[in-house]
């Protein structure tokens, strides 16, 4: 869905005209059209895990170790060399 969502915006389709051709796979409205809201949620969704990758694996790392009982340790950020 999110494919056909930025190929369409890429192609200058407003979030309003993409809507209609789209059905949510999954969750309560299955099989229904999502919102224009949702269609917008979808897209800041996207623009935060391409402007912050590392912020994203760290978070599904944790996730994984919550899953298996484990407990994240902190993340120490290293000192930077101008700071030496």
């Amino acid at each position: 869905m999110l494919h056909t969502v930025l190929r369409r915006r890429a192609g200058g389709e407003s979030a309003g005209q993409i809507r209609p051709a789209l059905i949510s796979p999954t969750g309560k409205h299955k099989g229904r059209n999502p919102s224009v809201a949702n269609v917008y949620r979808a897209l800041a969704e996207h623009a935060k895990r391409e402007a912050y990758p590392q912020a994203v694996e760290r978070a599904h790392a944790d996730f994984a170790a919550l899953q298996t009982g484990g407990v994240p340790g902190p993340r120490l950020t290293p000192p930077d060399r101008a700071s030496l």
